[in-house]
């Protein structure tokens, strides 16, 4: 069963009101997936119904963002990459629903970095949310379009062809991470497991120098210029408690 945001929504409405009737749920939500699966808590389920009103992840003149000079830029309501690095909020996060657009050509690497906790040292202090075109010519589905790159690949493969516009929504709450893509969950990660250095749960390798469960439960967010072109569009969001 696919888990879309309105499909969520709509169940938890239900069990809402089978529970103020006086009644329990006993029926878990039925999967065909291999690995757990564990929807967000209602309340943030109905807090993402109001991301319209989420703040903006970058000012228009990114006067909240770290980057190279012209390195980005948005063109009207564009975020645009312009071949110089990556760029970075100022401001770190850590419990937060965020929801962006993104458009790739047809052979665009990128990412959505989240809680880094060293601009420098990124790669070991923050997780990323993978960003990929072709993905086909990827054997490893741990780097795919969806996945915690390297650490957890996604339940499906839902990135539009090159062109169009997709939509993340990410969800992070200390140890727990969600993905939806397209408005369907692709990706759902407990931190807490990834116990090992470079290890993942699976007995597969990560390039990672710490245990994700290590990792920093706050810090900045980031979009990735990988070298080629990608575009951003509608990055809002939202602090948790």
């Amino acid at each position: 069963m696919k888990m879309t945001v309105f499909r969520v929504l709509l169940v938890i409405i239900c069990a809402v009101a089978w529970n103020v009737q006086g009644e329990e749920t006993t029926t878990e939500p039925e999967c065909d997936w291999d690995r757990p699966l564990e929807m967000p808590p209602p309340d943030i389920m109905f807090k993402i119904m109001e991301a319209p009103q989420f703040g903006p992840l970058f000012e228009k003149d990114l006067s909240n963002a770290i980057y190279e000079e012209d390195g980005w830029v948005f063109d009207e309501e564009v975020l645009v990459a312009k071949g110089r690095g990556d760029i970075w909020t100022k401001e770190r996060y850590g419990n937060f629903i965020l929801t962006l657009e993104f458009k790739c050509v047809e052979n665009t690497n990128s990412g959505v970095f989240i809680r880094c906790g060293d601009l420098d040292d990124w790669m070991h202090t923050c997780i990323e949310v993978q960003i990929l075109q072709n993905n086909e010519d990827y054997e490893n589905p741990k780097w795919h379009c969806g996945a915690i790159f390297d650490c957890l690949e996604p339940f499906e493969q839902l990135v539009g062809p090159p062109g169009e516009w997709n939509k993340y929504l990410i969800i992070a709450k200390d140890n727990l991470l969600w993905v939806f893509l397209n408005n369907e969950l692709v990706n759902y990660m407990d931190l807490d497991l990834w116990t090992e250095p470079g290890k993942n749960p699976d007995g597969t390798e990560n390039k990672f120098r710490d245990a994700y469960k290590d990792m920093p439960r706050e810090g900045h967010i980031g979009l990735q210029y990988h070298g080629q072109d990608i575009w951003f569009r509608n990055l809002r969001i939202e602090s948790l408690d």
